[in-house]
Protein backbone atom coordinates (compact mmCIF):
# COMPACT_ATOMS: atom_id res chain seq x y z
CA UNK A 1 0.00 0.00 0.00
CA UNK A 2 3.09 2.67 0.70
CA UNK A 3 4.16 1.52 -2.82
CA UNK A 4 0.64 2.67 -4.22
CA UNK A 5 0.42 5.61 -2.05
CA UNK A 6 3.77 7.41 -2.95
CA UNK A 7 2.48 6.69 -6.80
CA UNK A 8 -0.33 8.59 -6.41
CA UNK A 9 1.13 11.31 -5.19
CA UNK A 10 4.30 11.27 -7.57
CA UNK A 11 1.35 11.42 -10.34
CA UNK A 12 -0.37 14.25 -8.67
CA UNK A 13 2.73 15.58 -8.52
CA UNK A 14 3.50 15.33 -12.44
CA UNK A 15 0.11 17.29 -12.53
CA UNK A 16 1.12 20.15 -10.89
CA UNK A 17 -0.44 20.47 -7.75
CA UNK A 18 0.75 22.74 -5.03
CA UNK A 19 0.24 19.73 -2.64
CA UNK A 20 -1.79 16.75 -1.99
CA UNK A 21 -2.13 13.90 0.54
CA UNK A 22 -3.99 10.49 0.64
CA UNK A 23 -5.55 9.11 4.14
CA UNK A 24 -6.89 5.62 4.30
CA UNK A 25 -8.66 4.56 7.19
CA UNK A 26 -10.44 1.47 8.31
CA UNK A 27 -12.84 1.45 11.53
CA UNK A 28 -14.19 -1.40 13.13
CA UNK A 29 -17.42 -0.73 15.31
CA UNK A 30 -18.82 -2.59 17.94
CA UNK A 31 -21.83 -1.39 19.94
CA UNK A 32 -23.75 -3.65 22.33
CA UNK A 33 -27.21 -2.28 24.28
CA UNK A 34 -29.32 -3.68 26.54
CA UNK A 35 -33.04 -2.64 27.97
CA UNK A 36 -35.16 -3.98 30.89
CA UNK A 37 -32.35 -6.96 31.28
CA UNK A 38 -32.93 -8.19 27.48
CA UNK A 39 -30.20 -7.19 25.04
CA UNK A 40 -31.60 -4.75 22.56
CA UNK A 41 -29.16 -4.69 19.86
CA UNK A 42 -25.50 -5.86 18.89
CA UNK A 43 -24.18 -3.73 16.32
CA UNK A 44 -20.74 -4.51 14.38
CA UNK A 45 -19.69 -2.73 11.69
CA UNK A 46 -16.67 -2.00 9.59
CA UNK A 47 -15.63 1.08 7.23
CA UNK A 48 -12.55 1.12 5.31
CA UNK A 49 -11.89 3.61 2.46
CA UNK A 50 -9.66 6.31 1.27
CA UNK A 51 -10.33 10.21 0.90
CA UNK A 52 -7.72 12.39 -1.20
CA UNK A 53 -7.15 16.23 -0.50
CA UNK A 54 -5.29 17.77 -3.90
CA UNK A 55 -4.63 21.57 -4.04
CA UNK A 56 -4.35 22.69 -7.26
CA UNK A 57 -3.40 26.85 -8.19
CA UNK A 58 -4.76 27.33 -4.65
CA UNK A 59 -8.21 25.37 -5.19
CA UNK A 60 -9.45 22.82 -3.26
CA UNK A 61 -10.58 19.49 -4.49
CA UNK A 62 -11.51 16.51 -2.50
CA UNK A 63 -12.60 12.70 -3.44
CA UNK A 64 -12.99 9.63 -2.16
CA UNK A 65 -13.83 5.72 -3.00
CA UNK A 66 -14.25 2.73 -0.72
CA UNK A 67 -12.41 0.75 -3.40
CA UNK A 68 -8.60 0.71 -2.83
CA UNK A 69 -7.91 -0.60 -6.34
CA UNK A 70 -9.52 2.85 -7.38
CA UNK A 71 -7.28 5.29 -6.41
CA UNK A 72 -5.48 6.85 -8.74
CA UNK A 73 -9.17 7.40 -10.58
CA UNK A 74 -10.60 9.13 -6.86
CA UNK A 75 -7.16 11.26 -7.57
CA UNK A 76 -7.82 12.19 -11.01
CA UNK A 77 -11.57 13.41 -9.61
CA UNK A 78 -10.18 15.13 -6.56
CA UNK A 79 -7.96 16.95 -9.13
CA UNK A 80 -10.44 17.82 -11.47
CA UNK A 81 -12.46 19.18 -8.66
CA UNK A 82 -9.71 21.25 -7.31
CA UNK A 83 -9.34 22.88 -10.91
CA UNK A 84 -13.12 23.37 -11.41
CA UNK A 85 -13.12 25.17 -7.51
CA UNK A 86 -10.54 27.95 -9.35
CA UNK A 87 -13.47 29.84 -10.74
CA UNK A 88 -15.19 30.81 -7.35
CA UNK A 89 -11.91 31.17 -6.07
CA UNK A 90 -11.63 34.52 -3.64
CA UNK A 91 -8.46 33.79 -2.24
CA UNK A 92 -6.04 31.07 -2.64
CA UNK A 93 -5.43 28.06 -0.05
CA UNK A 94 -1.96 28.47 1.68
CA UNK A 95 -0.60 25.67 4.36
CA UNK A 96 1.20 26.77 7.10
CA UNK A 97 4.39 25.43 7.39
CA UNK A 98 4.96 21.58 9.01
CA UNK A 99 7.76 19.29 9.84
CA UNK A 100 8.27 16.08 7.72
CA UNK A 101 7.50 13.04 9.83
CA UNK A 102 7.77 9.65 9.56
CA UNK A 103 6.14 7.69 12.35
CA UNK A 104 4.12 5.40 13.71
CA UNK A 105 1.82 6.13 16.73
CA UNK A 106 -0.68 3.61 18.79
CA UNK A 107 -2.93 3.86 21.75
CA UNK A 108 -1.86 1.90 25.28
CA UNK A 109 -4.42 -0.52 25.91
CA UNK A 110 -3.89 -3.09 28.67
CA UNK A 111 -7.18 -5.12 27.28
CA UNK A 112 -8.27 -5.10 23.43
CA UNK A 113 -11.57 -5.03 23.55
CA UNK A 114 -12.30 -6.77 20.73
CA UNK A 115 -10.82 -10.34 22.10
CA UNK A 116 -13.29 -9.89 24.92
CA UNK A 117 -16.73 -12.19 24.39
CA UNK A 118 -19.94 -10.67 23.79
CA UNK A 119 -21.24 -12.57 26.66
CA UNK A 120 -19.49 -11.67 29.19
CA UNK A 121 -19.72 -8.11 28.10
CA UNK A 122 -23.57 -8.55 27.98
CA UNK A 123 -23.03 -9.92 31.58
CA UNK A 124 -21.74 -7.09 32.80
CA UNK A 125 -24.45 -4.98 31.32
CA UNK A 126 -27.27 -7.42 33.17
CA UNK A 127 -25.39 -6.79 36.69
CA UNK A 128 -25.74 -3.46 36.21
CA UNK A 129 -28.64 -3.55 35.55
CA UNK A 130 -30.17 -5.53 38.57
CA UNK A 131 -28.46 -3.00 40.21
CA UNK A 132 -30.30 -0.36 39.23
CA UNK A 133 -33.60 -2.60 39.52
CA UNK A 134 -33.14 -2.88 43.26
CA UNK A 135 -34.96 0.48 43.25
CA UNK A 136 -38.37 -1.45 42.24
CA UNK A 137 -40.25 1.70 41.27
CA UNK A 138 -37.95 2.10 37.82
CA UNK A 139 -40.03 1.59 34.50
CA UNK A 140 -36.71 1.14 32.23
CA UNK A 141 -33.36 0.13 32.76
CA UNK A 142 -30.56 0.64 29.83
CA UNK A 143 -26.86 -0.47 29.73
CA UNK A 144 -24.54 0.48 27.00
CA UNK A 145 -20.88 -0.43 25.68
CA UNK A 146 -19.41 1.12 22.88
CA UNK A 147 -15.93 0.24 21.34
CA UNK A 148 -13.70 1.20 18.09
CA UNK A 149 -10.44 0.47 16.69
CA UNK A 150 -9.35 2.60 13.92
CA UNK A 151 -6.19 2.29 11.55
CA UNK A 152 -5.26 5.22 9.27
CA UNK A 153 -2.10 5.55 7.15
CA UNK A 154 -1.23 9.18 5.91
CA UNK A 155 0.58 10.13 3.36
CA UNK A 156 1.33 13.69 1.47
CA UNK A 157 3.41 15.30 -1.37
CA UNK A 158 6.02 17.20 1.31
CA UNK A 159 7.36 13.19 2.30
CA UNK A 160 5.33 12.88 5.45
CA UNK A 161 4.06 9.24 5.74
CA UNK A 162 1.99 8.43 9.20
CA UNK A 163 0.31 5.10 10.60
CA UNK A 164 -1.86 5.22 13.17
CA UNK A 165 -3.84 2.82 15.61
CA UNK A 166 -6.28 4.46 17.98
CA UNK A 167 -8.45 2.33 20.10
CA UNK A 168 -11.54 3.80 21.64
CA UNK A 169 -14.30 2.30 24.90
CA UNK A 170 -16.81 3.44 26.75
CA UNK A 171 -19.97 2.32 28.51
CA UNK A 172 -22.90 3.99 31.05
CA UNK A 173 -26.39 3.02 32.76
CA UNK A 174 -28.98 4.89 32.43
CA UNK A 175 -32.27 4.47 35.20
CA UNK A 176 -36.00 6.02 34.42
CA UNK A 177 -38.61 5.87 36.74
CA UNK A 178 -42.09 7.34 36.36
CA UNK A 179 -44.67 8.75 38.79
CA UNK A 180 -48.10 9.86 37.38
CA UNK A 181 -47.31 12.56 34.45
CA UNK A 182 -43.60 12.60 35.64
CA UNK A 183 -41.25 10.87 33.96
CA UNK A 184 -37.18 11.37 35.41
CA UNK A 185 -33.52 9.88 34.90
CA UNK A 186 -30.39 9.25 36.41
CA UNK A 187 -27.42 8.44 34.40
CA UNK A 188 -24.15 7.19 35.02
CA UNK A 189 -21.00 8.27 34.84
CA UNK A 190 -22.45 10.93 32.60
CA UNK A 191 -25.23 11.12 30.13
CA UNK A 192 -25.53 10.21 26.01
CA UNK A 193 -24.56 6.84 26.65
CA UNK A 194 -22.09 7.67 29.51
CA UNK A 195 -17.85 8.22 29.65
CA UNK A 196 -15.74 7.05 26.94
CA UNK A 197 -11.90 6.96 26.26
CA UNK A 198 -9.00 6.27 24.05
CA UNK A 199 -8.52 2.78 26.60
CA UNK A 200 -9.08 -0.48 26.07
CA UNK A 201 -11.60 -3.01 27.88
CA UNK A 202 -9.53 -1.91 30.92
CA UNK A 203 -11.78 1.00 30.82
CA UNK A 204 -15.31 -0.20 31.51
CA UNK A 205 -13.67 -2.74 34.18
CA UNK A 206 -12.76 0.90 36.03
CA UNK A 207 -16.22 2.80 35.40
CA UNK A 208 -17.44 0.38 38.20
CA UNK A 209 -20.97 0.33 36.04
CA UNK A 210 -22.18 -1.98 38.79
CA UNK A 211 -21.07 -0.34 41.70
CA UNK A 212 -22.92 2.35 40.62
CA UNK A 213 -26.34 1.04 39.53
CA UNK A 214 -28.17 0.90 43.01
CA UNK A 215 -27.56 4.75 43.83
CA UNK A 216 -28.42 5.68 40.47
CA UNK A 217 -32.01 3.79 40.25
CA UNK A 218 -32.80 5.09 43.60
CA UNK A 219 -31.92 8.79 42.56
CA UNK A 220 -34.29 8.44 39.44
CA UNK A 221 -36.79 7.21 41.68
CA UNK A 222 -36.64 10.26 44.40
CA UNK A 223 -36.92 12.44 41.50
CA UNK A 224 -40.03 11.91 40.71
CA UNK A 225 -41.10 12.58 44.36
CA UNK A 226 -39.07 15.53 44.06
CA UNK A 227 -40.16 19.14 43.63
CA UNK A 228 -39.33 21.64 40.16
CA UNK A 229 -36.27 23.28 40.83
CA UNK A 230 -37.21 26.99 42.12
CA UNK A 231 -36.38 30.15 39.77
CA UNK A 232 -33.98 32.67 41.07
CA UNK A 233 -30.79 34.26 40.80
CA UNK A 234 -28.16 31.24 43.16
CA UNK A 235 -24.97 30.48 43.45
CA UNK A 236 -24.18 27.23 42.06
CA UNK A 237 -21.36 24.48 41.84
CA UNK A 238 -21.29 22.60 38.63
CA UNK A 239 -20.31 19.62 38.32
CA UNK A 240 -17.38 17.78 36.12
CA UNK A 241 -19.55 16.44 33.43
CA UNK A 242 -21.61 18.86 33.32
CA UNK A 243 -19.06 21.27 33.46
CA UNK A 244 -17.66 19.61 30.65
CA UNK A 245 -20.28 20.03 27.99
CA UNK A 246 -20.09 23.64 29.24
CA UNK A 247 -16.76 23.84 28.09
CA UNK A 248 -17.37 22.28 25.31
CA UNK A 249 -20.39 24.52 24.03
CA UNK A 250 -19.27 27.64 25.39
CA UNK A 251 -15.39 27.32 24.56
CA UNK A 252 -14.34 24.86 22.33
CA UNK A 253 -16.34 25.33 19.34
CA UNK A 254 -15.88 29.47 19.79
CA UNK A 255 -12.44 29.43 19.85
CA UNK A 256 -12.06 26.67 16.26
CA UNK A 257 -10.68 28.92 14.30
CA UNK A 258 -12.44 28.03 10.82
CA UNK A 259 -15.69 29.45 12.87
CA UNK A 260 -13.79 32.72 13.13
CA UNK A 261 -13.19 33.04 9.99
CA UNK A 262 -17.14 31.98 8.22
CA UNK A 263 -15.67 28.54 6.80
CA UNK A 264 -18.09 27.00 9.18
CA UNK A 265 -21.13 29.07 9.67
CA UNK A 266 -24.27 27.18 8.51
CA UNK A 267 -24.60 24.23 10.29
CA UNK A 268 -23.91 24.84 14.11
CA UNK A 269 -22.70 29.08 13.68
CA UNK A 270 -19.95 30.94 14.10
CA UNK A 271 -18.08 32.64 17.28
CA UNK A 272 -18.35 35.74 19.39
CA UNK A 273 -14.65 36.04 18.72
CA UNK A 274 -12.73 38.02 16.18
CA UNK A 275 -9.05 37.13 15.40
CA UNK A 276 -8.42 41.54 17.01
CA UNK A 277 -9.48 39.50 20.60
CA UNK A 278 -5.82 37.97 20.61
CA UNK A 279 -4.23 40.83 21.28
CA UNK A 280 -6.97 42.54 23.19
CA UNK A 281 -6.15 40.82 26.26
CA UNK A 282 -9.72 39.89 26.17
CA UNK A 283 -11.56 38.75 29.59
CA UNK A 284 -12.97 35.46 28.78
CA UNK A 285 -13.61 34.36 32.60
CA UNK A 286 -12.57 35.33 35.63
CA UNK A 287 -8.45 34.71 37.16
CA UNK A 288 -9.44 31.46 38.14
CA UNK A 289 -10.15 29.93 34.69
CA UNK A 290 -7.36 28.45 32.75
CA UNK A 291 -7.94 26.56 29.24
CA UNK A 292 -5.47 23.91 27.86
CA UNK A 293 -5.94 22.35 24.95
CA UNK A 294 -3.93 19.38 24.73
CA UNK A 295 -4.20 16.16 22.45
CA UNK A 296 -1.64 14.52 24.31
CA UNK A 297 -3.40 13.51 27.69
CA UNK A 298 -3.60 9.59 28.10
CA UNK A 299 -6.54 8.06 27.79
CA UNK A 300 -8.54 10.84 26.57
CA UNK A 301 -10.78 10.92 24.03
CA UNK A 302 -9.97 13.68 22.39
CA UNK A 303 -6.17 11.85 21.84
CA UNK A 304 -4.34 10.96 19.07
CA UNK A 305 -0.71 11.13 17.63
CA UNK A 306 -1.09 13.48 14.50
CA UNK A 307 -4.02 14.93 12.89
CA UNK A 308 -5.49 14.86 9.25
CA UNK A 309 -2.96 17.03 8.19
CA UNK A 310 -0.15 15.56 9.56
CA UNK A 311 0.33 17.74 12.41
CA UNK A 312 1.89 16.16 15.27
CA UNK A 313 -0.82 16.48 18.52
CA UNK A 314 0.35 19.69 21.00
CA UNK A 315 -0.66 21.10 24.05
CA UNK A 316 -1.61 24.95 23.90
CA UNK A 317 -2.90 27.52 26.59
CA UNK A 318 -6.41 29.19 24.61
CA UNK A 319 -7.29 30.70 28.47
CA UNK A 320 -4.69 32.27 31.04
CA UNK A 321 -5.86 33.30 33.87
CA UNK A 322 -9.21 34.53 32.36
CA UNK A 323 -7.40 36.22 29.15
CA UNK A 324 -7.89 34.62 25.92
CA UNK A 325 -4.91 33.41 23.98
CA UNK A 326 -5.25 31.43 21.17
CA UNK A 327 -7.33 29.79 18.92
CA UNK A 328 -7.14 26.08 17.45
CA UNK A 329 -6.67 25.53 13.76
CA UNK A 330 -5.63 23.74 10.84
CA UNK A 331 -2.87 24.46 8.01
CA UNK A 332 -5.07 26.61 6.04
CA UNK A 333 -6.40 28.42 9.07
CA UNK A 334 -3.44 28.88 11.02
CA UNK A 335 -1.33 30.43 7.90
CA UNK A 336 -3.93 33.44 8.17
CA UNK A 337 -2.67 34.32 11.69
CA UNK A 338 0.69 33.61 11.00
CA UNK A 339 1.25 30.97 13.32
CA UNK A 340 1.87 26.89 12.74
CA UNK A 341 -1.15 24.87 12.81
CA UNK A 342 -1.65 23.66 16.84
CA UNK A 343 -3.05 19.77 14.92
CA UNK A 344 -6.40 20.21 15.42
CA UNK A 345 -7.61 19.65 11.44
CA UNK A 346 -9.79 16.00 11.55
CA UNK A 347 -12.56 14.21 9.52
CA UNK A 348 -14.50 11.87 11.36
CA UNK A 349 -13.66 8.86 8.77
CA UNK A 350 -12.31 8.31 5.07
CA UNK A 351 -15.28 10.02 3.09
CA UNK A 352 -15.07 13.18 4.60
CA UNK A 353 -12.86 16.53 4.54
CA UNK A 354 -11.27 17.39 7.44
CA UNK A 355 -12.26 20.04 9.53
CA UNK A 356 -10.71 21.95 12.58
CA UNK A 357 -12.12 19.76 15.73
CA UNK A 358 -11.30 20.70 18.98
CA UNK A 359 -9.42 17.43 20.24
CA UNK A 360 -9.24 17.81 24.71
CA UNK A 361 -10.02 21.65 25.61
CA UNK A 362 -9.34 21.42 29.43
CA UNK A 363 -10.59 23.45 32.56
CA UNK A 364 -7.35 22.92 34.57
CA UNK A 365 -7.75 22.47 38.35
CA UNK A 366 -7.71 24.96 40.68
CA UNK A 367 -6.56 24.77 44.61
CA UNK A 368 -10.07 24.30 46.65
CA UNK A 369 -11.81 21.50 48.08
CA UNK A 370 -14.86 20.14 47.27
CA UNK A 371 -16.71 20.93 51.02
CA UNK A 372 -14.73 24.69 50.74
CA UNK A 373 -16.99 25.37 47.80
CA UNK A 374 -20.05 24.26 49.21
CA UNK A 375 -18.69 26.18 52.25
CA UNK A 376 -18.89 29.04 50.83
CA UNK A 377 -22.29 28.82 49.59
CA UNK A 378 -25.91 30.46 51.67
CA UNK A 379 -28.00 29.54 49.65
CA UNK A 380 -27.38 28.22 46.01
CA UNK A 381 -27.42 24.79 44.23
CA UNK A 382 -25.22 21.44 43.20
CA UNK A 383 -26.22 20.82 39.43
CA UNK A 384 -24.71 17.31 37.98
CA UNK A 385 -25.24 15.70 34.64
CA UNK A 386 -26.77 17.06 31.61
CA UNK A 387 -30.04 16.73 30.07
CA UNK A 388 -30.46 18.99 27.62
CA UNK A 389 -28.64 22.32 26.16
CA UNK A 390 -28.94 25.27 23.48
CA UNK A 391 -27.01 28.10 22.62
CA UNK A 392 -26.83 30.64 19.80
CA UNK A 393 -25.37 30.69 16.38
CA UNK A 394 -22.73 32.84 17.93
CA UNK A 395 -21.71 30.76 21.15
CA UNK A 396 -22.80 33.70 23.61
CA UNK A 397 -26.22 32.58 24.73
CA UNK A 398 -26.65 29.80 26.47
CA UNK A 399 -29.03 27.21 28.50
CA UNK A 400 -27.93 24.09 30.00
CA UNK A 401 -30.72 21.39 31.84
CA UNK A 402 -29.32 18.92 33.71
CA UNK A 403 -30.80 15.85 35.74
CA UNK A 404 -30.96 16.79 39.21
CA UNK A 405 -30.24 19.66 41.83
CA UNK A 406 -28.83 19.19 45.23
CA UNK A 407 -29.93 22.00 47.78
CA UNK A 408 -27.32 23.94 49.74
CA UNK A 409 -27.93 26.47 52.72
CA UNK A 410 -25.31 27.76 54.78
CA UNK A 411 -22.54 26.17 53.52
CA UNK A 412 -24.29 22.50 53.93
CA UNK A 413 -26.41 19.82 51.96
CA UNK A 414 -30.13 20.21 53.03
CA UNK A 415 -30.55 16.63 51.64
CA UNK A 416 -32.85 17.93 49.37
CA UNK A 417 -33.18 17.53 45.53
CA UNK A 418 -34.96 19.81 42.84
CA UNK A 419 -35.67 18.03 39.16
CA UNK A 420 -35.48 19.83 35.71
CA UNK A 421 -32.18 22.60 37.01
CA UNK A 422 -31.85 24.80 34.39
CA UNK A 423 -29.33 27.78 33.97
CA UNK A 424 -28.80 30.58 31.61
CA UNK A 425 -25.89 32.59 31.12
CA UNK A 426 -23.68 34.76 28.44
CA UNK A 427 -20.41 33.39 27.92
CA UNK A 428 -17.98 35.62 29.44
CA UNK A 429 -20.31 36.85 31.72
CA UNK A 430 -20.82 33.36 33.03
CA UNK A 431 -16.95 32.06 33.27
CA UNK A 432 -16.03 35.47 34.33
CA UNK A 433 -18.78 34.31 37.89
CA UNK A 434 -16.49 31.85 38.61
CA UNK A 435 -14.66 32.01 42.07
CA UNK A 436 -13.49 28.36 42.41
CA UNK A 437 -12.22 25.54 41.24
CA UNK A 438 -11.59 22.15 43.16
CA UNK A 439 -8.27 20.69 43.19
CA UNK A 440 -6.71 17.88 41.00
CA UNK A 441 -8.04 15.68 43.49
CA UNK A 442 -11.69 16.03 41.59
CA UNK A 443 -10.29 16.63 38.23
CA UNK A 444 -11.72 13.69 35.54
CA UNK A 445 -11.76 13.79 32.08
CA UNK A 446 -14.88 13.43 30.00
CA UNK A 447 -15.46 12.09 26.64
CA UNK A 448 -17.72 13.52 24.02
CA UNK A 449 -18.57 10.62 21.15
CA UNK A 450 -21.08 12.50 19.38
CA UNK A 451 -19.86 16.18 18.61
CA UNK A 452 -21.39 17.27 15.35
CA UNK A 453 -20.25 19.94 12.99
CA UNK A 454 -19.64 20.78 9.05
CA UNK A 455 -21.99 19.98 5.92
CA UNK A 456 -22.14 17.44 5.04
CA UNK A 457 -22.06 16.34 9.01
CA UNK A 458 -19.47 14.48 10.31
CA UNK A 459 -19.34 13.50 14.38
CA UNK A 460 -15.81 13.84 16.11
CA UNK A 461 -14.76 12.43 19.23
CA UNK A 462 -13.60 14.86 21.49
CA UNK A 463 -13.01 15.24 26.07
CA UNK A 464 -12.45 18.35 28.35
CA UNK A 465 -11.06 17.33 31.50
CA UNK A 466 -12.64 19.85 34.79
CA UNK A 467 -13.39 19.69 38.35
CA UNK A 468 -16.57 21.24 39.95
CA UNK A 469 -16.35 24.31 40.27
CA UNK A 470 -18.33 27.55 41.99
CA UNK A 471 -20.08 30.17 39.98
CA UNK A 472 -21.93 33.57 41.32
CA UNK A 473 -24.89 34.33 40.97
CA UNK A 474 -26.04 32.77 37.61
CA UNK A 475 -29.94 32.46 36.83
CA UNK A 476 -31.65 29.54 37.57
CA UNK A 477 -35.12 28.47 36.14
CA UNK A 478 -37.30 29.75 32.95
CA UNK A 479 -39.61 32.26 35.08
CA UNK A 480 -38.36 35.91 34.67
CA UNK A 481 -35.92 37.24 37.48
CA UNK A 482 -36.54 40.42 38.84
Amino acid sequence: MKAEIKKILCLLEEKGVDYADVRIVDTVKERITTENLQVQSIVNSRSKGAGIRVIHDGSLGFASTQNLEKLEETAMKALEIAKASRILQKEKIILAKKEVTVDHYETDIEIDPFEISKSDKIELLFSAEKEMRKSAELSQTKATMDFQKQEKIYADTEGSYITQLLYESGGGIVATARNNNLTEIRSYPNSFRGNHATAGYEYILKLDLIGHGEKTGKEAVMLTNAEECPSGVYDIIIGGGQLGLQIHESIGHPVELDRVFGSEAAYAGMSFLGVEKRNENFKYGSEHVTVVMDATIPTALGTYGYDDDGVKATKKTIIDKGIFKNFISSRDTAVKIGQPSDGNNRADEWANIPIVRMSNINLMPGNFEFEELVEGIEDGLHLVTNKSWSIDDKRLNFQFACEIAYEIKDGQFTGKIYRNPIYTGITPQFWGSCDAICNDKYWEVYGTPNCGKGQPGQVAHVAHGSSPARFRKVKVGVEDVK
